[in-house]
This record gives structure tokens, sequence and C-alpha cells, in this order.
């Protein structure tokens, strides 16, 4: 280019900003001096400005391959508001009629636009291919480039033909913009497009304003989500579900639980998608139920939680839907709720297919896996998966950060994980390595003779799920890595080699275990419980009131989180009361009336709605240890025998016994207190917690002074509970 251009004064005309972000500058001089570029910039980064700004400032035309049509209409919008024009700007695809379609052309042959939006289904129609022969083109852009690579979350096979077809329009100057791409993926643009040689631009995928957590989804996962969203009045949100019907089922059950949200789905039709859309993008709804169909290119910077009913089918996709939160550098929190089944169902989902297409989605549903039960910082996890090293030691803004599990050494592990892989050659996966360590005799080991090798069963005294975490850990460390190409064989990387020379220390943490799972989990994240302060309000002082007429502590009454609950869920019969957390059906029917009463007209008088998917269901997971510890202690067995009968520690029977006491069951423990203690000692006990104002343990025991063991306390808690409040 001849003219100088001042860029930052070109910025201000036509975008009225006054700097550049991160490396855009230095991408559009590359663009204007005629030069293939590769961007790669997460989501609000500011990518369309990449090919905006340099469209408006070349001759001719550029045209951007995009594969959305609602992104096009949004984009041209955009660059209409910019122009005085409206020809500045246009689209081609199936939805114009063919009066539209030659003002287009007519917009273009006469120099006016500046930028031609076209959908890849479009580019390769072949009078549209003529008439670009003869427009004046000033560079081509590929959006969502990631769609070239069926390696990427969103492949379509139609954007492989955009290289063949531009050598036949006539060859431009490309970039190719993408805001998920893991090395895999842009190896594969790059070479698609024929542009191997082109510099690139990377921006950090790191969004240090982002939450990430994931939680257990289990069968209270609505409720857990009602609760979630009550806590986040008048914020936007998005959730997204796999399947259709769930999108449907879920915006239903929010609705009626006074949540204000709309469905958004490509089975919708496209007059009530837009007009959902809109509604939530002019915030006169505050949640959209969507599938993946939602949100590329939509542009809401103050969407403040993005949530994962289902946990999406790879990290690429789940990268961009969870950075749709918390585009203006605000707060924003990523919830996904997992289960190992929902893995197995799309893995379902994939037969029938042909089988490399399998193998590769097979694949990145390890990786989601692995994401999801890692103890690892969230944030090294999927910054390590795009190719990007983060070496903070903790985060400080994901649930493994603010609640790290311990480390544990796993030297001996790993150097036991490198020796089996370079026994196998390097020509296995990661699972298959964990059979040998294990020493199974799988068809696979034993068609290879693998249970000859001297590292055959070596790691037989861990767990699948350690080596597991060995091995992803391993990754992220560097001593292995995984060959993408040929679908995630493991090899042994050159420090990983200096490590087994010479071991240094090498700590793990254990991966989460979601199976094992079944009860609520309070949620984290700024959202411990939807409690309406009012009603919790009336049922403390209700509780006093109880306490103060029988002269026992309002603990021994309900205690807090039962409260909690109860404000929290509504229970208005006897039946629903049994449901809240350590109430039984004791407890119930013996305090229960004055409460559902309370209960029911806070209800009436404040309009609010009960629906059925709100009641609180606890899992009697325990229920079977609960009747045999009861019937142990009727038949007075001394507690420390039946705790060694059930092959629990003494303390985790007494926890089991204090939960049946809680829940108002009456137990009688006097013949094993008088085998143990001293009569005194069991009064002064009962005494002071007749007086106490909490059942705290911390507190009796600084209270009552180093006379007394833990034990004593927690047995006499046991038999004062029973007498008193049950």
């Amino acid at each position: 280019m001849t003219k100088e251009i001042n860029l930052t004064e070109e910025l201000k005309k036509y975008f009225g900003f006054d700097t550049f972000k991160g490396n855009q500058k230095a991408i559009i001089e590359n663009l204007l001096a005629g030069k293939d570029t590769f961007v790669l910039m997460p989501t609000g980064g500011g990518k369309s400005l990449c090919y905006q700004l340099p469209s408006l400032l070349l001759d001719g035309t550029a045209v951007v391959i995009s594969p959305l049509i609602a992104l096009m209409k949004n984009q041209v919008d955009a660059m209409r508001n910019f122009s005085e024009e409206d020809g500045v700007a246009h689209f081609i695809n199936s939805s114009l009629n063919k009066s539209a379609i030659d003002q287009v052309k007519t917009d273009i042959l006469s120099g006016k636009t500046k930028l031609l939006y076209v959908a890849p289904e479009s580019l390769t129609k072949e009078e549209n291919i003529e008439f670009l022969k003869q427009a004046k083109i000033s560079f081509y852009a590929v959006d969502e480039a990631h769609c070239i690579s069926e390696w990427g979350h969103d492949f379509r096979p139609e954007y492989r033909r955009i290289r063949p077809i531009i050598n036949e329009i006539g060859s431009h100057p490309l970039i190719a913009l993408t805001a998920t791409a893991t090395p895999k993926v842009q190896h594969d643009i790059q070479k698609n497009l024929g542009m191997t040689d082109s510099a690139v631009f990377k921006s950090s995928f790191n969004r240090p304003n982002l939450y990430y957590e994931v939680r257990p989804k289990t069968q209270n996962v609505d409720k857990d989500i009602i609760r979630y969203i009550k806590n986040q009045p008048g914020k936007s949100g998005i959730i997204y579900c796999l399947s259709r019907k769930k999108v449907e089922e879920l915006a239903e059950t929010l609705k009626v639980n006074g949540i204000n949200a709309l469905p958004y789905h490509a089975g919708m039709d496209s007059a009530t998608r837009t007009q959902n859309q809109d509604a939530f993008l002019l915030e006169k709804v505050d949640v959209i139920v969507a599938t993946i169909a939602f949100g590329m290119g939509i542009d809401k910077p103050d969407v403040r939680y993005v949530i994962h009913y289902d946990i999406p089918k790879s990290l690429e996709g789940y990268y961009q839907e969870t950075g749709r939160a918390g585009r203006d550098g605000g707060e924003g929190q990523c919830i996904t709720f997992y289960m190992n089944k929902d893995l197995q169902k799309l893995e379902k989902f994939m037969q029938g297919k042909p089988i490399a297409e399998q193998e590769i989605g097979k694949q990145l549903l390890l990786e989601t896996a692995a994401y999801a039960e890692s103890s690892v910082c969230r944030r090294k996890l999927l910054l390590h998966y795009f190719g990007e090293e983060y070496n903070e030691e903790n985060c400080g803004n994901c649930d493994n950060c603010l609640n790290p599990k311990k480390q544990v050494e796993a030297q001996d592990l790993l150097c036991a994980v490198i020796e089996t892989v370079v026994a196998l050659k390097e020509k296995f996966k990661a699972d298959h390595v964990i059979d040998v360590l294990l020493g199974k005799e799988t068809t696979e080991v034993l068609s290879y003779h693998q249970d000859e090798l001297e590292v055959f069963g070596c790691g037989q005294g861990e767990e699948e799920k350690t080596w597991n975490a060995v091995i992803r850990q391993a990754l992220i460390a560097g001593y292995l890595d995984k060959d993408i190409e040929n679908y995630g064989l493991l090899k042994v990387t050159k420090a990983g080699l200096a490590f087994l020379k010479k071991p240094v220390s090498f700590k793990i943490v254990e991966d989460n275990d979601f199976e094992e799972i079944e009860e609520e989990v309070p949620m984290k994240g700024g959202a411990s419980c939807a409690v309406d302060p009012t009603l919790y309000s009336i049922l403390k002082d209700l509780r006093k009131k109880i306490a103060k007429k029988l002269e026992l502590p309002p603990y021994v009454i309900f205690q807090d989180p039962s409260l909690e609950a109860m404000a929290t869920t509504y229970p208005v019969t006897i039946e629903e009361l049994q449901n809240i957390p350590g109430v039984g059906a004791g407890k119930a029917k013996r305090y229960g009336e004055e409460f559902i009463k309370v209960i029911k007209i806070h209800c009436d008088e404040n309009e609010i709605e009960r629906p059925e998917d709100l009641r609180v269901r606890t899992v009697a997971n325990k229920s079977k240890l609960k009747v045999s510890i009861i019937q142990g202690i009727d038949r007075k067995i001394a507690l420390d025998e039946l705790a060694e009968s059930k092959g629990l520690e003494f303390s985790d029977l007494l926890d089991e016994v204090e939960a049946i006491v809680y829940s108002g069951t009456k137990i009688n423990i006097d013949y094993f207190l008088q085998e143990i203690m001293d009569e005194d000692h069991i009064e002064d006990i009962f005494e002071y917690f007749k007086e106490a104002d909490s059942d705290s343990l911390e507190d009796a025991i600084n209270e009552l002074g180093r006379d007394y063991t833990e034990e004593e306390i927690r047995l006499v808690r046991i038999k004062f509970l029973s007498e008193m409040g049950n």
C-alpha cells in the first residue's frame, strides 16, 4: 500500500473506539499488507473488527463466509449502523428473494458494498461463483473457521469446499478466524485453507473473570437450578441442554416456578426463535433455555451465568458456550451439572456413524470427562487443552481452587505409567495402558500377549481413578503427550524419559468421584441457598416460642438447616415436611402441625407458587443401615461392638446415631452409658445441653473442660436429644 493509514484515527472515525484491543492492530496491518492471516481469539475478544475495519479501508468488497444466518443479519445491521449508506454491508443466503439478491449484486458492482456475508452453502452455487468472478474482491474472511475441522466442535463438510471455490473465483488475501481451536484444529484449518505459511495471531484463552464449577447431577438438578437462579435476581443467564425436549421441559418448569424464562432451539419456527432471542437481548426475559443452536455470535455483554444442564460433547463447545458469560469483563459464573451416564448416552448417539467419526467423537468425550472429574484447577486444564500454559498454582476462581483437595506424592506411580507406556511401544491409549497396569486380561491385552510383559499388573495396588488422575496430570506437567492424529495414543516426552532416569517429586490430587454422590450437595459459587428470609425469620420465631413453652433449647425442636430447607421448599403437609433433611416421622408428628400452618399462611399471603418439582426429596440410600442400628440398640448391643459389626469407625457410628435422633426417632442408649461413664459425668453434660444456646460440640468441649472426652459429650448429647426432643 502506497499511502500511510493512521489506523487509530480510522478506528475512531468508523467505530468510535480510541484504542485497539489485544493484537487487533497487528492483525489488521498484516491483512492490509495483503498477507494471509490466521486469528485465534476467544469469544468477546473483538474478532469481527479484524475484518470489518480493513474492508472499509480497501478498494472492492470483502467476502465473509459465515455459518449462521442469524449471525449474518446481526453483523450486517451493526455495520449499517456505523455507515450512512445501507448498501455498505449485505448478505446472500437462502432467506432472500430474487429482487433482494439483484439489489445486492447491483450495490456490489457499483462499489457501494464493502462487506458481503455469504453462507458456505450459498458460496458453492454456480450463479454466485460466476457473479463473484465479475466483482472486485478485496479479501476473503472465513469466520468460525473451526467448522472446517472434524476435530472441531461444529464440523460442517461444506466448509471443506471453501478453498477450491476461492481458487475458482480468484485468489486474494485470506483471513481465517475462530474462537476455539486446539493445536490439532488449528493445523486442520491452515491445511484445508491452504494457508500453512500464514501469520498466526493467538490471543490468550484465559478469561480471568469467569468462575468454573462442575456439580454432580442428582435427581434434584431442576431444583438446584431453580434455587440458584432465584438467588441471582434480575441477572441474565443461559442454560444449555442437549435435547430440544429437555429445553422445552426445563423452560416450562422454570416458568411455573416464577422464573422469567423462554426456550430456544432449531426445531422452533424461525419467527418464534427470533422473538425469544430478541426478548432475551432486550431483557424482557432473564433466562434463555437453549440447545447449542443459540448463542453463536450473540453479543450480550452482561450474561452473568451460563449453566450446562448436560455436559457438552467437547471442550471446545464448552469453552465457546461458557464464553458467553461476562463478556463485559464483569462477573460470569459457569456451572455445569455432570454425571457419567450422560456421556454414555452421547456415545450411543454416535453409533451408526463412520468409524473414524466415532473415534474422534469418543476422544472428545474423554477429554470432557477428564475435565469434569479432575480435581486440578479447571482454568489450567482448559488452557492446556487449547495449547496454552497456565502457571499459576491457584486461579482463585474455580471450584477446585477454592476447595483444594489434599495432594499426594505420586512419583512411583508416574514411573510405573511411563515404564508401561514405553513397554507398550507408545502404541496405545490411556484406557489400555491402565488395563495393563491393573493386570486386566482383556481380549485386546491377551491378543498382543501383553499379559507376559514385566509391567503387567504392576499397578494393582491402586484404583483405576488414581491411574487416570496420574496420567491426566502427567499430560499437563509435560511428562506425557497425546498423539491426537492417532486418536490419543500416549507418548513419553523428553521430560518424561528424564523423569524416569532421575525421578523428582510429583504430587497429584485425586479425581472427583461423581458416581458415589447420590445426595444433594449445597451449591457453591455464591449460591448457597435460595432461602426465603421472611419465612425463615417467622419459623425461627415459632421455634423459639415452642422451645420456651416446653422449656427446651430451640435447636432441640428443629436445627437451623431444617428451617432453611423449609423456607426454601415451602412444605405444607406432614408428608412433605418429612422430606426435609433432619425431620423424621417423629418430629413431624410432634411439632409439624404448627410449622406447616405458618408456611401455608405465608404462601397464601404472598402468592407463592409451590410446584411439585420443588419438593425436597432425600435419597434414602442409608436407610437400611439406620434401621439395623436402631434394631441393634433395641437389643442393647454395646455401641463399639455395633460399629465393628457394621464395619464402621466408632465416630462414624455416632454420626449415624445422631442423624437418627435429630430426625425425631427416640432411642435409649442408657445401657451403654451406664457401662462406660460415671453417673455424675452424665448428669453434668445433660444439664449443660439443657442450658446451652446451641448443640455445638466445640462450644460444649470449651465449656465443660478437659474432664470429659469428645465421645462422652457426643453420647450424652444423643441421650439428651432423644429424651427431650423426641
